[in-house]
């Protein structure tokens, strides 16, 4: 015979008397027969046999196995009475979770959280293993108590059944995508756990739940229209495992008794089920429209608070009004050219509620209904009445079918508004369709033949979107992701407009170009031109020997393509704008996100024909930055700083406005060409890229160190204010993470790395290891870090410790040994690891010979860390690329990190998240913040 039993900690436990053949193991049903034809029993198990406890070989089952196992059909004459026990138990278990009476819960294991399903509990899941704890048979007793053992196998079974038969749904959110998936939960915490526990403690009650089900009105209560109609809200019971049953008034009564003591605290919650017409035959209640607007708007939420479900009817489209707009470029003759923002255009808007555009009777009808709860052909609607006014108000006023420019219309977008109203679609035809359906609507660019490179499909349709912009004169943001080849499009379109001009005889040719970047990216425009492009002529103007005055002027003359840095775009200005430009171009164009800055300014004042901008990060905190680039690109489009903040800043960030969101993203979507790495229809081999977070414990030292630091800015923080406070709350932000990184990096005092031979640092302890394994694999690293004094107190460190130079590369760096470090990493025969600065290493570097990318401090902005990332994971990279984020356990390094990781980017422009956010935060916020946990300090 085939025995079973169920040991905590090793499952299920097969084994086998000594009647057991091969022939009975043949007749067992699959996954269990194949199971035991190749299992060699090494497992060991105390047994109850005739003779006592004995000890046989066994084979063991892990949950997840041991629940398909146990609930499939068992072979009469072959499985003891112990193992259909277990399968009973097992099949019963099949039935709680099947009825849905499961609950996430939170655990930590192995010092990583993870979401699993666990039974609801209650009175009748605590009889029901109660029962089957009085028909443990004898054999299965060795084990344990029969509760225990039993609690163990219920919580054991439970989450691999839940999760087969619920299957793996798409997941949003990252707690149900880490319980549909079995992965941990990186925001997972003790807060969390709590806050689950305590939902599940508060749906653990069998008595029967009140359901309130809402029904249209029908036969006698059906009307004409929504102002007689009265809706039928059911009053019902349920069990948990049973569906809502109406109540009837001259039923059970002890089911009325409860029926009607649920709905007097239903009456509590939400008083406007008082005082309502009722059915004679039901408990039933008889709502007018009105009511019924309200209870979805407001009393569904109180009743929900009270514990009261409520059911809508299914057929009922819950939906908010959105407005259309159609924009048809006038005809425009093949010899002329205005097009662009001085093009006219046609324009229509349309009011839609759902998939309906409604008719001006229609839009009359619901503005005077007076109710979110109308009828629309034939079908209920429910959606705000203030909002469908202010829309039909809107729409109405800009019937004028008049031709306008297409400047002016935008114009329009950026200073009007329709509270909560955002605009869902806009269709665009003639040559306005060339601007916002680029997909489709433009002829492509064929590469030109003077380009020395092999073009990407997404490259080439990039290049099709600057010439197009160029052509219409609309400045553009190539905001490609890093390492997508911005710098390769730009010099395809130089030399496509050469050759252009060539083929067109009586075409001038194109005056020069002027490109700006940081000075780290300048000997790297340099040689991609030399390599990509060579017939461009290229002047660098650079350095203490750079022309000036009428010397520079017949420099750029004779040149295509002007490269130089932001610093010399404000000394040298009066130079530049004097120039008779083509275009200028702004590379790592976030250079200039803050619009008051004397780079900002000087960019805007250099004259040209066009103007680009090109970043990684369009977004880095703050919507504003992205108007200050449109206003270097299209000046003017977007208004004034504090008009843009007004219509769009405030609305965005603070009230996540729809309304503003959509009118921002038509207004600038034609501007902006912005890919990302991970969408498969941009590039499709590049490696894989993970992240994870890595846990570094404090020595008693740091924590001393971070205590003393927080106790000194809750001291400060009692009487500042205004700034000081800010004040107080960065700097201590800014000496935590030092004291994170290293004492030495806190206390600035030249003191040793290690002390007594041990490390003073849990970080670096957990660096060292990395470093000692990615070396002897043959891997090269990154190791980014926002402190120039703490790569300086690495470096020499490591430098001993591995035997071999490690270049740090920071923003006191010359350029010609910037370039030589750059040119012996990529080389392969130089230093396996490389450190960086944050700021002077993180964008316009090609490192792709690293595969491992490690920040060891924090910037809290996912934009500027991508960023560095970035100089590893580009075009070019052979391997996949693991990037490691490091945070100290239970300091605030892990609390913003788990903060940040449940942040959503606003509306996919890659905005990060910066420091101040943390100034705003209330003293006892900041407290709890700071505050360092019980298992911050390792051993």
């Amino acid at each position: 015979m085939l025995h079973g039993l169920w040991s905590p900690g090793s499952g299920l436990l097969l084994w086998t008397d000594d009647r057991w053949t091969e022939d009975r193991a043949a007749a067992l049903p699959d996954p269990l027969g194949a199971t035991l034809r190749s299992s060699k029993f090494r497992h060991r198990a105390d047994v109850l046999g005739a003779m006592g406890v004995e000890r046989v070989r066994a084979h063991a089952l892990a949950p997840a196995d041991a629940a398909v196992v146990l609930r499939q059909r068992l072979p009469d004459g072959v499985v003891s009475g112990d193992l259909r026990f277990l399968a009973h138990l097992a099949r019963g278990l099949e039935r709680w979770v099947g009825s849905g009476r499961v609950v996430p819960e939170l655990r930590r294991e192995d010092g990583r959280w993870w979401v699993r399903w666990r039974l609801l509990g209650g009175q009748r899941q605590r009889a029901w293993l109660a029962e089957a704890a009085l028909a443990v048979p004898p054999a299965l007793r060795v084990a344990g108590k029969p509760s225990a053992l039993l609690e163990d196998l219920v919580t054991e079974l439970t989450d691999p059944i839940a999760r087969e038969l619920i299957g793996t749904p798409p997941a949003s959110h990252p707690l149900t995508q880490a319980l549909t998936a079995d992965t941990p939960l990186e925001t997972g915490s003790h807060q969390l756990a709590d806050t689950l526990e305590r939902w599940r403690a508060s749906l653990t009650v069998d008595e029967p739940e009140l359901v309130l089900r809402l029904l249209e009105p029908d036969g006698e209560y059906a009307a004409v229209d929504e102002t007689t109609a009265l809706w039928r809200l059911e009053v019902c019971l349920r069990d948990s495992d049973e569906a809502p049953s109406p109540v009837p008034l001259h039923g059970d009564p002890a089911m009325v008794r409860i029926a009607a003591e649920k709905l007097g605290k239903a009456r509590q919650a939400y008083p406007r089920l008082r005082d309502l017409p009722g059915d004679p035959q039901s408990m039933d209640l008889l709502l007018p429209t009105p009511v019924v607007a309200d209870l979805v708007e407001h009393g569904a939420h109180a009743l929900r608070e009270a514990g009261v479900r409520l059911l809508l009817p299914r057929a009922w489209s819950i939906t908010a009004p959105t407005v259309r707009l159609r924009v048809e470029g006038a005809a425009v003759a093949a010899a002329e050219s205005t097009v662009g923002l001085r093009g006219l255009v046609s324009y229509r808007w349309e009011l839609a509620v759902g998939e309906h555009v409604l008719t001006a009777a229609e839009m009359s009808r619901l503005i005077t209904a007076k109710s979110d709860l109308v009828q629309l052909r034939g079908e209920w609607v429910q959606a705000d009445h203030k909002a469908l006014a202010a829309a039909a108000r809107y729409v109405a006023a800009h019937t004028d079918t008049s031709p306008i420019t297409l400047a002016d219309l935008l114009g329009e977008l950026v200073r009007e508004r329709v509270d909560r109203v955002p605009i869902a679609a806009v269709t665009t035809t003639g040559w306005v369709a060339e601007l916002f359906d680029r997909e489709h609507a433009v002829e492509p660019v064929a590469a030109p033949a003077g380009l020395k490179a092999q073009l990407r499909p997404y490259q080439l349709r990039g290049l099709t979107w600057l010439a197009t912009m160029s052509r219409m004169g609309c400045g553009a943001i190539l905001a490609d992701d890093m390492g997508l080849g911005k710098t390769v499009q730009v010099l395809a379109l130089l030399v496509h407009e050469r050759e252009a001009a060539r083929a067109d005889q009586g075409g001038a040719a194109p005056r020069p170009t002027l490109l700006v970047c940081p000075m780290s990216v300048v000997g790297n425009w340099q040689r991609e031109a030399g390599r990509f492009a060579p017939d461009l002529r290229v002047l660098v103007h650079h350095g203490p020997g750079r022309g000036a005055g009428a010397e520079f002027d017949a420099a750029v003359a004779a040149s295509d393509l002007v490269v130089t840095t932001y610093a010399l775009l404000a000394r040298d200005v009066e130079d530049l704008r004097r120039q008779d430009w083509d275009r200028v171009v702004l590379d790592e164009a976030q250079h200039v996100k803050n619009a008051s800055t004397r780079q900002a300014r000087s960019a805007r004042a250099v004259p040209a024909r066009h103007r680009l901008a090109l970043t990684g990060t369009p977004v880095e905190n703050r919507l504003e930055e992205l108007r200050a680039l449109m206003d270097f690109v299209m000046p003017s489009l977007l208004g004034s700083a504090q008009t843009f903040r007004a219509r769009f800043a405030v609305p965005i960030e603070r009230e996540q406005d729809q309304n503003a969101l959509t009118r921002l993203r038509f207004v600038t979507e034609p501007f902006v060409l912005r890919r990302v790495k991970t969408d498969p229809a941009v590039i499709s081999d590049l490696p894989e890229k993970f992240e994870i977070t890595v846990r570094a414990n404090l020595t008693a030292e740091q924590a001393a160190l971070y205590q003393a630091v927080v106790d000194d800015m809750v001291r400060k923080l009692k009487d500042a204010k205004g700034m000081a406070r800010r004040g107080a709350v960065l700097g201590a932000l800014t000496r935590l993470k030092q004291v994170c990184n290293h004492p030495a990096h806190f206390l600035a005092d030249d003191s040793a790395v290690l002390a007594r031979g041990r490390h003073r640092s849990g970080k670096l302890a957990l660096v060292e290891d990395m470093l000692e394994t990615l070396i002897a694999e043959g891997d090269r690293a990154l190791l980014f870090t926002q402190f120039r004094e703490f790569g300086d107190i690495l470096t020499p460190y490591l430098i001993e410790r591995f035997g071999c130079d490690i270049p740090f590369l920071h923003g006191g760096v010359p350029k010609k040994k910037r370039d030589a470090m750059v040119e012996d990493f990529q080389s392969g025969d130089g230093a396996s690891v490389m450190l960086l600065s944050l700021k002077a290493g993180g964008t316009g570097l090609n490192l792709t010979a690293a595969n491992h990318v490690v920040h060891l401090d924090r910037w809290w902005n996912p934009a500027v860390e991508n960023q560095a990332t970035d100089r590893a994971f580009r075009i070019g990279q052979r391997r996949d690329v693991q990037v490691r984020k490091l945070v100290c356990v239970d300091t605030i390094e892990e609390k913003i990190d788990e903060m940040i990781t449940g942040k959503r980017q606003l509306a996919d422009l890659a905005v990060g998240v910066g420091e101040n956010w943390i100034t705003e935060l209330g003293t006892d916020e900041l407290r709890e913040l700071f505050a360092l946990g019980a298992e911050a300090v390792g051993e």
